[in-house]
């Protein structure tokens, strides 16, 4: 038995526990933090389980702290199918980032069971750990080492602001959910969905609820550290100086002139820059920086690569510099077949929708290379998102999770 347009998720209670997830580390503008393997996740996570085992979804996770609600398929050899996307969010993070994707994804499976639907394969929601990287960088750790591409161990030894390791608090996250049982890292499974708001405005210009993404652009990040020494600002001559600061200014001149300007599709972005020993008085001796890099060509992404590379050298002046790689994500694309039943669904449902690429990285992008993946987008407003007043119009939230419902269903049943 497979599902049909004729069967449609309680949108009414899909917002209602949008709205109450958001309770779990709410801000006062409206927004969330809920960093990842936060005492808030733990909740979170205490909330979504009780709500799948409500209707019989049986509760897993793995050593890198992903957590999978599986609905029981009718051939227990056959491969199961993914949808979900994450439950963390950014430090003034909204409602429905990464959460609509796993709340969608739970409502389609409680409408399946609801319905009586037995598929023919698993259907398993899915949170990954971490996929913000707002407390443990790089983001997407859960999906990485799940696909391979970072090892856990690596990943166990990443460590927040506070000196708290990643490896601590998945030992923790862990013990607190004694009942939950471990499944292999990285098993095998047919499919991924992941439903998710754009975070962009192509969606809302073009007043389409539902957005078929082709692709997402490729992303390079690094963290630069820049050391000079540090002197009284008052007695040491400008030909003596090893100003960190001024050597900082000089490179992240250049770099917005030659990567960030000239190219409408390069997104150059310096996000984060700590100055020590940050006193007035003080030459600065120490300059930590953040370079978010993005293009939806692998090639022109890499070439600017390799030029900030050299910017950040020949700036450096009297000053030595370290650059560290983070994150090397290259552009992908998403299953046309999967796209078409996306479609398919809207226009059973008479849904206008959008063939559209990604411009922000999603833990789709680690799915894709393992197995037929794709992404479902909704609009949000004006675009706005990693922000309290991020949004989304409940009657697209039901409407990303009927069509996740329509294709999920398919996917099952093959």
């Amino acid at each position: 038995m497979t599902a049909s347009p004729s069967l449609s998720v309680d949108g009414d209670r899909l917002w209602l526990r949008l709205m109450r997830l958001a309770e779990i580390g709410a801000l006062p503008g409206g927004g969330v933090n809920r960093q990842a393997l936060s005492d808030g996740e733990i909740e979170a996570w205490r909330l979504v389980i009780g709500w799948g085992r409500a209707v019989g979804l049986a509760p897993s996770t793995d050593p890198v702290g992903n957590l999978f609600l599986t609905l029981k398929g009718a051939d227990p050899g056959a491969l199961p199918v993914l949808a979900g996307s994450h439950l963390d969010s950014q430090p003034t993070g909204g409602k429905f980032d990464g959460a609509f994707g796993v709340l969608a994804a739970l409502e389609a499976v409680t409408r399946l069971h609801e319905a009586g639907v037995t598929p023919k394969r698993d259907i398993a929601v899915v949170a990954w750990m971490n996929e913000e990287g707002s407390r443990f960088a790089p983001g997407m750790m859960g999906s990485e080492v799940f696909a391979g591409v970072r090892s856990l161990d690596a990943i166990r030894a990443v460590v927040d602001a506070e000196g708290i390791a990643v490896g601590a608090e998945i030992d923790r996250l862990h013990a607190a959910f004694p009942d939950v049982p471990q499944r292999a890292l990285g098993f095998p499974f047919a499919a991924y969905v992941e439903p998710h708001i754009e975070q962009a405005t192509m969606l809302e210009t073009a007043n389409c609820p539902i957005g078929i993404v082709a692709g997402i652009q490729g992303k390079k990040t690094w963290r630069i550290v820049v050391s000079g020494e540090k002197g009284h600002a008052g007695t040491v001559p400008p030909a003596d100086r090893r100003d960190a600061l001024a050597a900082f200014a000089r490179i992240a001149a250049r770099l917005y002139d030659e990567i960030g300007a000239g190219d409408d599709d390069m997104r150059f972005t310096i996000g984060r820059v700590v100055v020590e020993p940050n006193a007035p008085s003080v030459i600065p001796s120490r300059v930590t920086f953040s370079v978010d890099l993005r293009h939806p060509d692998n090639g022109r992404l890499d070439a600017a690569g390799a030029l900030l590379e050299r910017i950040c050298r020949d700036g450096a002046g009297r000053c030595s510099v370290d650059i560290v790689p983070l994150v090397d994500a290259p552009s992908n694309g998403f299953d046309p077949v999967i796209g078409d039943l996306i479609e398919a669904s809207a226009v059973a449902r008479g849904i206008a929708f959008l063939r559209l690429l990604s411009a922000a990285g999603h833990d789709a992008r680690h799915m894709a290379p393992l197995a037929p993946s794709a992404m479902i987008f909704i609009p949000c407003r004006d675009g706005v998102s990693h922000a309290e007043e991020e949004w989304a119009e409940p009657e697209h939230v039901t409407a990303g999770a009927n069509v996740l419902l329509d294709v999920i269903s398919k996917l099952a049943s093959e």
